[in-house]
């Protein structure tokens, strides 16, 4: 552990510019629990309108009614003891206030992303006429516009375009050519995404009434993740993850849903870890992608991947 010792020194740190959390419109809290970790969704389906005899009697209908458990896997914790000794030799830039800002904005916030985009991205992937892989280079200022189109056109995902549930995800590269396209004449805007913290600016637009977002920091927009180095937080897996390319996702049926979000702070000498400051976080929660509900199947996603797998550096 590097701390800054130093007879005088700044105890703010340098603001850190790094994106904030994009997959915030897909949090949801509309969930009971019944003390548990699995929640349920019902599904149903109902046959359709059969022609009328007016010899009288009536047609019979049928229903289906299924219950489909949902349960949360990913549950992740952290903590941190600043010595009290630390604290005063560093004129508090090695204080909780500090550590616990640095860790949401560089390792919480984009984790809740690089999970969200996984989850969704590995079901589209199982989900036919939902996803397909590309290479990064065939992306072009003449074809990226026509391509996105594309995309929204598949499957059923005009049901979903329609009433404006849709975002679209996109590397910086295909926001470069959107931008740079003829064929697309819509206005590209700059917005800040960011929650609770500092957030860098991410360009904005929409295709058809369906929000278009820049993912700058694409080290969080990879079809998998290994959630388990050996320091901690995320990466990618070499020779079986892909880059995202473009991910498209419905506000209606994605959802990141938490039960536990767990902060806690110690004054030294109110625990038993040592002499100094404790930070605790827990938190658990997990990405699930629901079916509609008309037939029950999945049909509001989509997906399309870079051809190469990643290698780690």
């Amino acid at each position: 552990m590097a701390l800054n010792y130093a007879e005088v020194w700044e105890p703010e740190l340098l603001e850190i510019l790094i994106q904030g959390t994009l997959t915030s419109p897909f949090v949801t809290q509309n969930v009971r629990w019944l003390d548990a970790k699995t929640f349920h969704f019902t599904q149903m389906s109902t046959s359709g309108y059969k022609n009328h005899s007016r010899n009288g009697g009536w047609n019979k209908g049928s229903f289906a009614q299924t219950d489909v458990p949902f349960t949360l896997k990913h549950d992740r914790d952290i903590s941190f003891l600043v010595d009290k000794a630390e604290v005063d030799e560093t004129n508090q830039t090695a204080s909780i206030q500090n550590i616990s800002r640095t860790f949401e904005q560089t390792q919480a916030v984009p984790e809740t992303d690089a999970l969200f985009f996984s989850r969704v991205a590995q079901k589209a992937q199982v989900t036919e006429g939902y996803h397909s892989s590309t290479a990064a280079a065939d992306y072009t200022a003449e074809n990226t516009f026509s391509k996105l189109k594309g995309y929204l056109a598949a499957g059923k995902l005009r049901r979903y375009k329609a009433n404006g549930s849709l975002i679209m995800y996109v590397t910086s590269a295909i926001m470069d050519n959107l931008e740079n396209s003829k064929e697309f004449s819509r206005k590209i805007e700059m917005t800040q995404i960011a929650e609770g913290g500092l957030g860098i600016e991410t360009r904005v637009t929409d295709i058809d009434g369906t929000v278009v977002m820049e993912v700058i920091d694409d080290e969080r927009f990879y079809d998998k993740f290994n959630f388990d180095p050996t320091d901690g937080g995320f990466e990618p897996v070499a020779s079986e993850s892909h880059r995202i390319n473009v991910l498209v996702a419905c506000g209606q049926t994605c959802k990141t849903v938490p039960k536990i979000s767990s902060i806690y702070y110690f004054e030294p000498g109110t625990h038993t870890e040592g002499d100094g400051y404790l930070y605790q976080n827990r938190s658990l929660s997990d990405v699930f992608v629901f079916p509609n509900g008309k037939d029950n199947k999945i049909d509001s996603i989509y997906v399309d991947v870079d051809t190469t797998a990643y290698t780690a550096v």
